[in-house]
């Protein structure tokens, strides 16, 4: 049974559940396109087209070099392409560039399912890379209710003694040792330049509004994360956990360990408490210092 039969009776057989059927080989395909067809009645003249060069013009054909065979549909196939696109997608993407003519040259000089297991192949592993590391963000005021990347607006800086940074994506096995380097990363930097500038950090604050689910590796990670700030006097702060990821931290206990009193709605609100705190720190250091 040779490929268009298959065709065939995969046509026939998605034909009952809605699916797009497929009308034949690469090549037919870009004869259609040469030919200026623009809607499937075109895979009906097509057909009676092929059969009657089965029928009448087949033993011609079997004189023909497979080398001219190739020319043909490879000059049939360039039609295909539409350049201004593939330069404008590597413009915007160049991965997706790069996806797009593995799936071209693989087509082309191997084999269709090559090229294609090649660009799926290379799609996953985008996402993959995607999924290990995760976009984690420092957040500064640009505002008094507005809180951006630093990257974006490096004129923002947080407020003195805390550091608040944003995740944004789920945190489960995949990435929960990057997510927990990164936070960690952060903490040191800017332990580095508080240094520097006399201000310690004593709280974390972690946006997790774009933290849309967490599993028991992402817990145990958050948990590792408050132990190692702990050692260094940092109390870690959540900010807006979504429901399903508060669901997790109570079942776990992650909530109670670091205190309800350390889940805040807004950004603005756990800045105002913090600061609170810090004040009253400040306070009863100053007192102790004029009593002693």
């Amino acid at each position: 049974m040779d490929n268009e039969q298959i065709d065939g009776l995969m046509n026939i057989a998605g034909s009952f559940t809605s699916c797009y059927l497929s009308t034949g080989p690469f090549s037919k395909t870009a004869v259609n396109h040469n030919a200026g067809c623009k809607s499937q009645m075109s895979n009906i003249v097509m057909s009676l087209c092929m059969l009657l060069t089965l029928l009448f013009l087949a033993p011609l054909f079997g004189y023909t070099p497979l080398v001219a065979l190739a020319a043909i549909i490879m000059s049939a196939m360039l039609g295909l392409m539409d350049y201004e696109k593939a330069y404008h997608l590597y413009k915007t993407d160049k991965f997706d560039f790069l996806i797009c003519m593995v799936a071209f040259l693989g087509v082309s000089f191997i084999s269709m399912d090559m090229g294609l297991m090649m660009s799926v192949g290379l799609s996953l592993v985008r996402a993959l890379l995607y999924v290990a590391r995760p976009p984690t963000c420092k957040l500064g005021s640009v505002t008094t209710t507005a809180f951006r990347d630093i990257e974006q607006y490096p004129g923002s800086d947080g407020p003195p003694g805390m550091l608040i940074l944003k995740l944004g994506s789920p945190i489960y096995f995949p990435n929960s040792n990057y997510v927990r380097e990164r936070i960690l990363r952060w903490v040191r930097d800017e332990q580095s330049l508080a240094n520097s500038k006399r201000n310690e950090i004593e709280y974390l604050l972690l946006d997790f509004g774009g933290v849309t689910s967490i599993d028991i590796t992402g817990v145990e990670t958050l948990s590792e994360i408050r132990r190692c700030l702990a050692a260094k006097s940092i109390k870690v702060i959540l900010i807006n956990p979504r429901l399903r990821v508060m669901e997790k931290l109570i079942v776990t206990n992650f909530i109670d360990v670091i205190g309800k009193e350390s889940v805040f709605l807004t950004i603005e609100d756990a800045i105002e408490n913090c600061s609170f705190s810090l004040n009253s720190t400040s306070h009863s250091k100053r007192e102790e210092v004029e009593i002693a």
